[in-house]
């Protein structure tokens, strides 16, 4: 079944319930980050162009109860100065009170609902929370890439209620780019896989196997790989219960003809700490951790890179938190965003925020906007969000 674009819509004088990702970081009450926003602003200026009424949903954080921590208010507010308009903040996201300020609203208005997660009915895909949030409303699009592998009613029950549903500009971008490695790649592929844990990304080395041409393996995860070829890691970070299954990875790989490369040396100190005493070792000693990839391992990888015409990345190569344990990620990263004619897809959450701020990351040809989401597609598994809005 077909899901379709906002833009295959007749919005003019509609009232458009649109659920964007506005699950931005936040510094001291202030948007530190607004990539997110950011990315749902070309289907929220289309809709309001096309003279409809904008209704903007999302969460914020976990909150555990109503607080002002986690409202959207500084997003309401850098909403109204990027679209040139004011959009209110409701009090709520259902309720008289808001549904009043709701039906007040003209052609080429906004609003923004306050945090879904207010309600744990959201979380919940509750039914009558759902009919509830789709009152007053007569069309759903859903924009939230980084939401669409939870059933919540904000993603899946509401489109009970909406039968004219669609993709916003950006959930058709995101789908299209990530089809595109998984459908068709360009080859040769390559896949860079980082991250802590080995165990959040079985099921996506098992569904790149028959896809890709080489794998490197990078971050805490990869001494679960070097533990299991029998490599000392000294303290660095193992997942003791998954040694046997990275090596049973590690022989499909063979057995598949796809090259696994490890690092080979690596950046350790003590403890994760910024200003710990690092240093460069290819042997790491008994009371040392591996926290970031070594300068013979970033120049293996980029070379590895070189002949890729696809490049997928998921997951940092070190503790880039910490700039002391970020140089790996970033010259990875840097080299593969300046290599012309490969098409390179970052993978949401960390990866992308491993790379925000610098000059270079804007020339990947697509960085995702989901971390959850991203993975669990890539991993060949069907994300609720986007079956809800098939017809």
């Amino acid at each position: 079944m077909a899901i379709i674009p906002v833009t295959a819509l007749e919005l003019s004088g509609q009232r458009v319930l649109v659920r964007c990702d506005f699950n931005v970081p936040l510094t001291d009450g202030k948007i530190a980050d607004p990539a997110r926003i950011d990315a749902s602003l070309p289907t929220i200026r289309y809709i309001l162009n096309a003279g409809a009424t904008a209704v903007l949903c999302s969460h914020l954080g976990r909150p555990k109860e109503r607080s002002a921590e986690f409202s959207l208010k500084p997003v309401a507010e850098y909403l109204s100065a990027a679209l040139a308009r004011k959009v209110a903040l409701a009090p709520d996201c259902i309720g008289d009170v808001t549904g009043k300020m709701i039906a007040a609203l003209k052609p080429g208005d906004a609003i923004l609902l306050e945090n879904l997660r207010f309600h744990a009915e959201e979380e919940k895909n509750d039914r009558d929370f759902a009919h509830e949030l789709a009152r007053g409303k007569t069309v759903y699009v859903n924009d939230a890439f980084g939401t669409a592998h939870r059933a919540h009613a904000s993603t899946v029950g509401v489109t009970r209620f909406l039968p004219q549903r669609a993709a916003g500009l950006l959930m058709i971008a995101e789908l299209e780019a990530l089809r595109s490695v998984i459908e068709n790649p360009a080859r040769p592929m390559a896949a860079i896989l980082g991250g802590a844990k080995v165990s959040d990304k079985i099921g996506l080395i098992k569904n790149l196997l028959p896809r890709v041409d080489t794998i490197l393996i990078g971050g805490a995860m990869a001494y679960t790989f070097l533990r299991a070829q029998g490599i000392a890691i000294g303290r660095s970070r193992v997942e003791e219960d998954k040694i046997a299954l990275a090596r049973e990875l590690l022989t499909l790989a063979e057995n598949t003809g796809v090259r696994i490369m490890l690092p080979s040396d690596h950046i350790v100190a003590p403890a994760p700490e910024a200003g710990a005493a690092a240093e460069t070792v290819v042997e790491i000693p008994a009371e040392m951790m591996g926290l970031d990839i070594g300068p013979a391992t970033i120049e293996r990888f980029i070379a590895a890179l070189a002949p890729a015409k696809t490049a997928i990345w998921n997951g940092p190569l070190g503790f880039f938190e910490i700039p002391e344990f970020a140089h790996g990620t970033l010259a990875v990263g840097e080299a593969l965003a300046n290599q012309s004619g490969t098409i390179s897809i970052l993978g949401g959450g960390d990866t992308a925020a491993a790379v925000a701020g610098h000059e270079w990351a804007s020339r990947f040809t697509h960085i995702s906007t989901g971390g959850g989401a991203t993975l669990e597609f890539l991993e060949g598994r069907e994300l609720p969000g986007v079956k809800a809005l098939e017809r």
